[in-house]
C-alpha cells in the first residue's frame, strides 16, 4: 500500500454490533489511522449476522474483503501493527483474522436472497443499493399491469413470513379486486417474538429493499399510501428507515411520479408503544388509527375493510422484503428454492444457549438439527440440546427426537409446531420445562388485550394451575387431575380465542407436557 492509497474499512452500524462496541471500534480505527498518517475510508455497513464475531471489521483487499472479529478498541493498534490494511501475511495470521469474509463457512453455506445486500452495502447509500440489483424489481414492475405483478407474486409461491404462512399473492389479489378510492399497504414490523431479529436487520441494514417491496405492493393493488409499523424499542430502525424514505422520495422512487410512471406511492413510519398484541394485524390497525391495541373480530377481513375502513394489504416485513428479488429475477427463480409448498428462503435466527448465534438465510427443507449443529454449533454451554422453541414465545418446544424435522410449514404443522418468523431459542439439558410452560402462560396473561375470555381468563387460570403442579399442591394424587385440567384449559384457549395470542399459547404448554412429562412430576408413559 502506497502512502497515497486509501483503504476502505467496514465497521457495522447494526444496533447489535453497536451494543457490542462497534462505534468505539470505528472511532479507534479513525484515530489510529490519523496518528499514523494513513488514509482510511470507513464505511458503516450492516451486520453479516454472525453475532459471535461482532464487532466484525472488514478490510477491502485485492482478493476481496478480509474479516477480523470480534474486535475491541484495544485490538486496533495491534491490527495496524500487523499490517491489516496492507494485505500483509502477519495480518492473516492475527488471532482475530477470519480470512476472506465470503469464505467463512457460516456465510458461504447460506442462500441469501432477501439478505443479499445485508452486511455488504452502506444501508443508506442509494448508489450502493442500485449497484447491487436494487430497484431492478420496481423498474420492471412500473412497466407491468397490476394484474401481472400480482400474478408474479402468486406464481412465486411466496407465503407470509410472519407466522400464518398465508399466500401473499392471494392477499394482494383480494385487495386489488376491492373497489375503493383509497387503499393502503401496511408493513407489520412489530417484531416482538423472542429470538427474532431479521426484521430489525432489514430495517437497519438494507431499508431500501423494504421500501421497494412496499412500493411494488402499492403498484400491484392500487394503493397510494403505505405505513411501516415499528415497535418503539427499535430506535435505530426507525431512524434508518426515515432517512432512507427521505432519500428514496428525493430521488423519485417514492412520491407522485415513481420513476416517471405517473404512479404514486408515499410511505411513513409509525411507532408502536411496545404492546406485543399489536403484532396481531387487526390490533395493529387499531393502534395505527390512534386507538388502544385491541383485536378486531373477523369478518370483515382487513383486505376488504382494513385501515380506516379501507382495503388494506398487511404483510410481515420479510414477506415484503422478499418481493424485490421475485420481480427482479422472476417467479420461477424464487419458486425453485425450497420444498413442497414452502417456496423460497427464510432468514432463520439462532438465539438462546447456542454457540454461534446469528442469522442464517436458507431455502426451506434443511432439518432443524442441520441448522442448530452445522450453523449454530450446538449449545454455548457444551451440554446436550434438550429443547428448541421455534416461532417465538408462543411456539412449540421441540425435543431431541423432533430435531430431524425438515424446516417446512407443513412438516411442522403435522407435529403441532410452527415455523413462524424463523426465530429459534435453544435450551440445554439444564432447563426446567415446567417453568418454561409457566412462562408461556404468564406471557399471554400479561400481553393479552383482554377482549376475549379464553385468552384473558384462561391464561391467568393457566398460571395458577401450573403453579399448583410445580408446588405439588394437594399431594401426588392431585397432580394428574391438575394436568388434566391444564390440558382442558389449553383446549378451550386453542379453539375459543379470538386471535392467535390465546390460540397459540397452548402450543408451548402442551409440547412441554407431551415431551417433558417428568418435569411436571409425571412418568413418561403418562404423556399424551
Amino acid at each position: 500500500m502506497s502512502a497515497n492509497d486509501t483503504v476502505t474499512v467496514y465497521v457495522p452500524r447494526d444496533s447489535a454490533a453497536i451494543a457490542l462496541g462497534a462505534n468505539d471500534v470505528a472511532a479507534a480505527i479513525r484515530g489510529e489511522a490519523e496518528k499514523r498518517g494513513v488514509e482510511v475510508n470507513i464505511v458503516r455497513n450492516g451486520s453479516r449476522g454472525m453475532f459471535w464475531l461482532e464487532p466484525l471489521v472488514e478490510v477491502e483487499t485485492g482478493q476481496g474483503r478480509v474479516a477480523y472479529g470480534p474486535v475491541d478498541p484495544t485490538d486496533v493498534a495491534g491490527l495496524f501493527d500487523a499490517g491489516f490494511l496492507e494485505d500483509a501475511t502477519d495480518a492473516f495470521e492475527h488471532p482475530l483474522a477470519q480470512g476472506l469474509t465470503e469464505e467463512i463457512p457460516y456465510l458461504k453455506k447460506q442462500e441469501r436472497l432477501t439478505f443479499a445486500r445485508v452486511g455488504i452495502t452502506d444501508p443508506v447509500s442509494l448508489d450502493d443499493y442500485l449497484a447491487h440489483e436494487g430497484y431492478a424489481g420496481l423498474k420492471r414492475a412500473v412497466g407491468m399491469s397490476s394484474e401481472a405483478i400480482v400474478q408474479e407474486v402468486l406464481d412465486s409461491g411466496l407465503r407470509g413470513r410472519g407466522g400464518a404462512a398465508f399466500p401473499t399473492g392471494i392477499k394482494w389479489k383480494t385487495v386489488a379486486a376491492a373497489k375503493a378510492a383509497q387503499k393502503y399497504i401496511v408493513c407489520n414490523a412489530d417484531e416482538g417474538d423472542s429470538g427474532t431479529f431479521s426484521d430489525r436487520m432489514v430495517m437497519e441494514d438494507d431499508p431500501f429493499t423494504l421500501i421497494e417491496g412496499m412500493t411494488i405492493a402499492g403498484l400491484a393493488v392500487g394503493a397510494t399510501q403505505g405505513y411501516i409499523y415499528v415497535r418503539s424499542e427499535y430506535p435505530h430502525s426507525i431512524a434508518t428507515l426515515e432517512q432512507a424514505i427521505a432519500i428514496a422520495h428525493a430521488q423519485g422512487y417514492l412520491g407522485d411520479d415513481i420513476l416517471g410512471s405517473g404512479k404514486s406511492f408515499r410511505l411513513e413510519v409509525r411507532k408502536g408503544a411496545g404492546a406485543y398484541i399489536c403484532g396481531e394485524e387487526t390490533a395493529m390497525l387499531e393502534s395505527l388509527e390512534g386507538k388502544r391495541g385491541v383485536v378486531r373480530a373477523k369478518p370483515p377481513l382487513p383486505a376488504i375493510e382494513g385501515l380506516f375502513g379501507k382495503p388494506t394489504v398487511i404483510n410481515n416485513l420479510i414477506s415484503l422484503a422478499s418481493v424485490p428479488v421475485i420481480l427482479a429475477r422472476g417467479a420461477d427463480f424464487y419458486k425453485n428454492f425450497g420444498v413442497g409448498r414452502s417456496h423460497g428462503t427464510l432468514p432463520f435466527q439462532l438465539a438462546g444457549n447456542v454457540k454461534y448465534g446469528g442469522l442464517v438465510e436458507k431455502a426451506f427443507g434443511l432439518t432443524l438439527r442441520q441448522l442448530l449443529e452445522d450453523f449454530g454449533g450446538g449449545t454455548l454451554s457444551g451440554r446436550p440440546i434438550r429443547a428448541v422453541q421455534v416461532g417465538g414465545p408462543l411456539g412449540a418446544y421441540m425435543p431431541q427426537q423432533q430435531l430431524d424435522t425438515p424446516l417446512d410449514y407443513e412438516a411442522f404443522a403435522a407435529i403441532g409446531a410452527m415455523v413462524g418468523h424463523g426465530g429459534m431459542v435453544v435450551f440445554d439439558d439444564g432447563v426446567d420445562m415446567a417453568q418454561q410452560a409457566r412462562y408461556a402462560m404468564e406471557f399471554c396473561a400479561i400481553e393479552s388485550c383482554g377482549k376475549c375470555t379464553p385468552c384473558r381468563i384462561g391464561s391467568t387460570r393457566g398460571v395458577e394451575v401450573i403453579d399448583k403442579i410445580i408446588a405439588n399442591e394437594g399431594g401426588k394424587d392431585s397432580r394428574p387431575q391438575q394436568i388434566h385440567l391444564l390440558r382442558d384449559l389449553c383446549d378451550t384457549m386453542l379453539n375459543g380465542s379470538l386471535c392467535a395470542m390465546g390460540g397459540l399459547t397452548p402450543y408451548p404448554v402442551l409440547s412441554a407436557l407431551n415431551h417433558f412429562p417428568e418435569d411436571f412430576g409425571s412418568p413418561a408413559e403418562e404423556a399424551a
